[in-house]
């Protein structure tokens, strides 16, 4: 297969991941998700801020996770907004109110800009949702790994406007998993 028509086929079951994750099942019904695809030509910003993140806090992992993403066919990004909440009470989030663990402020380490605390039901939801769209990738024998560093970077880049947490998950049509098989 040529590359340009894999390269393709990669960012159309990209798309398709962003269906599988939009309708995983979620608390209540309630969708507090932002879903983007990242294609070819963005992937170096994204792949350059993980660098500069790595180097900054001397987190190898960012360079390596770089590494991989600089070569990608695309990458699907999701977050999760911090409203609304399962609006359960439940406590799991470490406090009492889901009203007082949106009025508390920000709790996170700076350099990261994970916003918690979150509502630890819709991170469940966020959960179900990146393994729905890692399924659909497998099914469709797209390379992927499941990512922070990833998730983290479009953070700070802003790509992902209201939300606390995003995960990325690079994906690669090749012989070799890049992901995996490092060696």
């Amino acid at each position: 297969m040529n590359e340009k028509v894999e390269e393709r086929a990669v960012e159309i079951v990209a798309h398709l991941m962003t269906l599988s994750a939009r309708t995983a099942p979620k608390a209540r019904g309630m969708d507090n998700l932002v879903i983007r695809v990242v294609k070819q030509e963005d992937l170096s910003l994204l792949a350059h801020e993980m660098r500069r993140i790595g180097e900054a806090q001397e987190r190898g992992f960012f360079l390596r996770d770089a590494g991989t993403l600089q070569v990608s066919d695309a990458c699907v990004l999701i977050g999760l907004k911090k409203e609304p909440t399962a609006g359960l009470d439940c406590g799991a989030c470490g406090f009492p109110t889901c009203q007082e663990m949106l009025c508390y402020e920000h709790i996170g380490i700076e350099q990261m800009e994970m916003k918690g605390p979150c509502c630890a039901i819709r991170v469940i939801d966020l959960g179900i949702a990146v393994g729905s769209a890692v399924k659909t990738a497998a099914l469709h024998s797209v390379d992927n790994r499941v990512q922070f560093s990833v998730g983290l970077a479009a953070l700070r880049l802003e790509w992902m406007k209201g939300c606390v947490i995003c995960i990325g998950i690079p994906l690669k049509a090749s012989g070799k998993n890049i992901y995996f098989d490092r060696s």
